[in-house]
C-alpha cells in the first residue's frame, strides 16, 4: 500500500522536493521558519478547498483542450474514483503551480520565506495525496479518525459531489457551508458524471 503511494510520480517528487529542503537546511544552505511552513501548510489547504470546489467541480468550458484538462483533473476521477491513476495530482499540475506559489511568496517576504512556505504546501500536499489515495483504496484506516475522514471523503463521490468538499482538510467544509452531517445532504443523481 505504502509502496504504491510512493512510487506514483508526483509523489515521488514531492518526497524529493522535501527531501532536498531538509537537506538544504541541515547544511545551512537555507533557513527555515516554523511559522512559514505553517502558512505554506495553510494556505495550500484554502487553495484545495477552492480548487476542488470552484474549479474541479465549474462547469465544461467551452475550449476543448481546457474541457480536456477539466476531465483529467477532476471529471474523470468522479467517473471511476477507484482509477489510480486519475487519483493523484499529476506533476505538470503541480509543478508550476507550486513554482507560481513560491514565486509569488519569494516576491512578497523573500527568498528564504519561500523555502518555508514551498516546504509547508509540499507537505500539505502530501497529506492531502495520502488521505485521497486512503479514502479510495479497499483499505479500512485503523483509527476512528482514519476511518471518519475515509467516510467523509466518500460522501462526496457517492452521496452529494456539493457536500464535503474539504479532502484532507474537512474543517473548511463547516467554514464555507459545505459541511452536512450524513444523511443531511439529497443524495445526488451526478455524483459520477459532473457534466
Amino acid at each position: 500500500m505504502l509502496l504504491i503511494f510512493v512510487r506514483h510520480g508526483s509523489v515521488a517528487m514531492l518526497l524529493v522536493g522535501v527531501a532536498a529542503e531538509i537537506l538544504a537546511w541541515l547544511s545551512g544552505a537555507i533557513s527555515l521558519q516554523p511559522a512559514l511552513i505553517l502558512l505554506g501548510a495553510l494556505l495550500f489547504y484554502l487553495s484545495e478547498y477552492g480548487m476542488h470546489r470552484f474549479a474541479f467541480h465549474a462547469p465544461p468550458l467551452s475550449w476543448p483542450p481546457a474541457r480536456k484538462l477539466q476531465h483529467r483533473l477532476h471529471y474523470d476521477h468522479h467517473v471511476e474514483p477507484n482509477r489510480l491513476d486519475l487519483l493523484f495530482l499529476p506533476a505538470w499540475f503541480l509543478v508550476p503551480n507550486l513554482a507560481v506559489a513560491a514565486g509569488l511568496f519569494g516576491f512578497l517576504f523573500g527568498t528564504q520565506a519561500a523555502f518555508s512556505a514551498l516546504l509547508g504546501m509540499t507537505l500539505a500536499i502530501l497529506h492531502y495525496e495520502w488521505v485521497h489515495y486512503v479514502a479510495h483504496i479497499p483499505y479500512q484506516p485503523r483509527t476512528r479518525l482514519g476511518r471518519w475522514i475515509k467516510q467523509y471523503h466518500l460522501r462526496h463521490h457517492f452521496i452529494s459531489e456539493k457536500h464535503w468538499v474539504g479532502v484532507s482538510n474537512p474543517a473548511l467544509d463547516g467554514v464555507f457551508g459545505t459541511l452536512h452531517g450524513p444523511d443531511a445532504a439529497e443524495k445526488s443523481t451526478t455524483t459520477r458524471q459532473l457534466y
